[in-house]
């Protein structure tokens, strides 16, 4: 058996972008991440600019788990424990928030 050929093509209209805010949302059939760029103007006041919405579905989301633990825990080891501000861990019922 041969393995398959993959082939990555962009869109006309593929972007990248860089986010510092990522919130999650989560219902029986999908995930919902939405990347924004955190802009904290005093200590009671921060932005958030939302550019990107994407659905997953639990299979794809899984998948993303793993392939970030893998990575994070190389990550890691080549440079050294990344430390989490306590705030980051914050979520809502039914919707989770990493900024």
């Amino acid at each position: 058996m041969q393995p398959q050929k993959l082939e990555l093509i962009k869109r006309e209209d593929y972007r990248e972008d860089y986010a510092n805010s990522v919130q999650l949302r989560a219902s029986l059939w999908d995930f919902f991440l939405l990347f924004g760029k955190a802009d904290q103007r005093s200590p009671e006041d921060v932005q958030i600019e939302n550019f990107q919405g994407v659905y997953l579905s639990p299979q794809q989301a899984k998948a993303l788990l793993n392939l970030l633990r893998q990575n994070v825990l190389q990550y890691e080891q080549a440079f050294g424990e990344i430390r989490l501000d306590p705030q980051a861990g914050a979520s809502d019922i039914g919707q989770g928030s990493v900024n």
